[in-house]
């Protein structure tokens, strides 16, 4: 049997159309669509495959909808008896991640994320927030600029280290200005505005924590059923309780992508499976371990590519 580790895509990689191929082919995967929309009540299935993209893009909608293709795909895997040794997911992916370790339910996690997604949206005004990636710069030195904003009276934080060179951060849209200033003068190769309606993973969400824990309490969290590796810590967490202080405090803490993988790395996992949609993780994981092998399942296409790589190495 191979050693698979199972990776579930966060915010940013939606787009219109995503899980076509399986809605169109595969009754069940339209049947958790339908059962979705009804959990939710509005039609979540019909912004995914049609549109329009802003509306897809805003994060109450496109936490629920990552989340959804991402477990509808992991439910073909799992027919097919392809299952994972360990999961993680960037972000709202550990949701995903959790689902797939049987720590809790399609619906629980779908409304979790739905509501996760309003709150992040109301902790912050509009325009008041955002966030950057900062290229080919140290962490170190990194920490030591957006920590002298911040005591200036801006706050700005790291939100997510994602792969050697390539971290984000968070915060006050004053606060993200002279950060990426400042990060230019002390070096990065470039540092790109991202396309986002928040300050995500910066101490700006901690009023959202508050009311969140309501949300979770209200989901019904088991311990997982596989290690799963958490983002706050990067280290594996299979407890109810633990898990559940770790999804509070992931929403304004970094997100430890990097170790994360590294530590996967070190538990000799036979390949990675990016299982929803876009490329995102399998790229952060070819940063990390060059050699590493990789498939993103996103489609019917990648999905047999996957399945027949396995038939061959039996």
């Amino acid at each position: 049997m191979k050693k698979l580790a199972f990776l579930f895509p966060g915010q940013g990689s939606q787009s219109v159309g995503m899980g076509q191929s399986f809605y169109e082919q595969v009754p069940e995967v339209k049947q958790m669509f339908k059962q979705a929309d009804e959990v939710l009540g509005y039609s979540l299935s019909d912004l995914m495959l049609n549109g329009p993209d802003d509306e897809l893009t805003k994060t109450e909608n496109a936490q629920p909808a990552l989340l959804l293709n991402s477990v509808a795909i992991f439910e073909q895997l799992k027919k097919a008896e392809v299952s994972p040794s360990m999961v993680a997911g960037h972000s709202l992916g550990e949701y995903s991640a959790l689902y797939a370790a049987n720590a809790i339910s399609f619906e629980d996690a779908l409304q979790a994320v739905h509501q996760r997604g309003k709150l992040m949206e109301q902790a912050v005004p509009s325009g008041q927030g955002t966030m950057a990636a900062v290229l080919g710069l140290d962490d170190e030195t990194i920490m030591n600029v957006t920590d002298e904003i911040t005591k200036s009276g801006n706050v700005v934080n790291v939100a997510n280290y994602n792969c050697p060179g390539q971290t984000v951060i968070s915060g006050t849209t004053q606060g993200v200005n002279l950060a990426v200033e400042a990060l230019k003068e002390a070096g990065a190769k470039r540092v790109l505005p991202l396309n986002v309606s928040g300050p995500f993973h910066s101490q700006l969400m901690k009023p959202a924590s508050a009311d969140f824990t309501t949300v979770l309490d209200q989901a019904d969290i088991k311990d997982a059923e596989l290690p799963v590796y958490a983002n706050v810590t990067a280290e594996p967490v299979q407890d109810q309780e633990q898990i559940k202080q770790l999804l509070i405090e992931q929403l304004y803490s970094p997100v430890q992508f990097t170790q994360t993988l590294k530590n996967m790395v070190e538990q000799d996992v036979d390949a990675f499976v990016e299982v929803g949609n876009g490329k995102v993780l399998s790229g952060l994981v070819k940063k990390v371990h060059r050699r590493a092998k990789v498939f993103s399942v996103q489609d019917q296409d990648s999905f047999d590519q996957l399945i027949n790589w396995l038939k061959e190495e039996e």
